[in-house]
């Protein structure tokens, strides 16, 4: 064997290398992409069924005489806020996450407020209907921490591996770029006050 035909084989043999290496973490990066969306989606279904209980414990709120008309239209205001943020799954830039963030916020703490002032109205704590719609948003609370857990740590997995070499450069070339996670909301790295 010549040396020409060595230096093609090792040529050959380079560019396959290369290639192989180039399909595998390009499938690798699809499929963690892929997941991403997967995990965001399971994030909105979960908003999307807390933002579908409101209106019943709204509902169920107003039966109770002279409870604020205030607290139950900001409750309101901010469900309708919230859903009508939308992110496409292919594109969460971290503003509109920020964004998105501050309107489920707005969310929790209307139904914070809601919750604070029903202590108010015995014969409404004691209504069966409107334990069961708070156990049901205590449990949709859960599931949202949990969804945006998964969906932080699938964000986590695809970062990893389209920062590390060699994927890094397969990355740039086909367009994957690092993702952003849920952040803690602001100031919540302070404990509330509680007075009595």
């Amino acid at each position: 064997m010549n040396s020409k035909n060595l230096i093609l084989i090792l040529i050959f043999g380079v560019i396959l290398l290369f290639g192989g290496c180039a399909c595998n973490g390009y499938n690798g990066m699809v499929k963690m992409d892929e997941n991403v969306k997967n995990k965001w989606a399971n994030v909105q279904s979960d908003y999307q069924r807390r933002a579908d209980l409101i209106p019943n414990l709204v509902n169920t709120v107003k039966g109770a005489a002279n409870f604020e008309q205030e607290t139950l239209t900001k409750l309101m205001e901010a469900r309708a806020k919230a859903t009508s943020v939308q992110i496409d799954p292919t594109n969460i830039s971290p503003e509109k996450l920020a964004e998105f963030q501050q309107a489920q916020a707005g969310v929790s703490s209307a139904l914070g407020r809601l919750l604070a002032v029903v202590e108010n109205y015995p014969d409404l704590k004691a209504n069966q209907n409107f334990r069961d719609l708070q156990a049901q948003l205590e449990g949709t609370e859960n599931r949202i921490k949990v969804s945006r857990n998964d969906f932080n740590a699938a964000v986590q997995e695809y970062n990893g591996t389209v920062r590390t070499f060699p994927n890094n450069i397969f990355a740039n070339m086909f367009g994957f770029r690092v993702k952003n996670g849920f952040q803690a909301d602001p100031g919540a790295e302070r404990a509330p006050e509680v007075k009595f």
